[in-house]
């Protein structure tokens, strides 16, 4: 069965220049410290909160990872949100400024799964390909 109805706009959220270059000063330092300034500066920046998640995942700090993460993807989702977007149709990986809210997904669905929140890992892991399988290929190394 054909669906009739076209697919919503892709939803590109704005860029934040200020936290951007806060985020790359932090990689120079590349601590947690770092990263966690830029987070409280800039809370609504999920960059930042899928970078902590992404370092607290490679830790083996699963729980610390799920917290960033969750938090990443709330704030990504109230930005999205903002931007038009009525809880489906893509978010380009394409876009720099998606980013950060596609990673705190992927890292959510990865500590999810670490937690043993299997459900949720796999809601997540769907939503990420919904968004754009570029992202779910991107971030899973395929």
């Amino acid at each position: 069965m054909q669906n009739l109805l076209p697919e919503p706009p892709a939803t590109l959220l704005p860029a934040d220049e200020k936290a951007a270059a806060a985020l790359a000063e932090a990689e120079r330092d590349d601590t947690d410290e770092a990263y966690a300034e830029v987070a409280g500066h800039f809370p609504a920046y999920s960059a930042a909160w899928a970078t902590l998640a992404s370092r607290s995942l490679a830790e083996g700090k699963f729980v610390t990872a799920y917290a960033y993460a969750r938090t990443g993807y709330h704030r990504g989702l109230d930005q999205l949100r903002r931007s038009g977007w009525k809880g489906h149709g893509p978010v380009p990986w394409s876009h720099e400024p998606n980013r950060g809210f596609l990673r705190s997904l992927h890292a959510l669905s990865r500590s999810a799964d670490e937690i043993g929140e299997s459900d949720e890992a796999a809601r997540c892991a769907q939503f990420l390909r919904d968004c754009d399988p570029a992202a779910g290929d991107a971030l899973s190394g395929a």
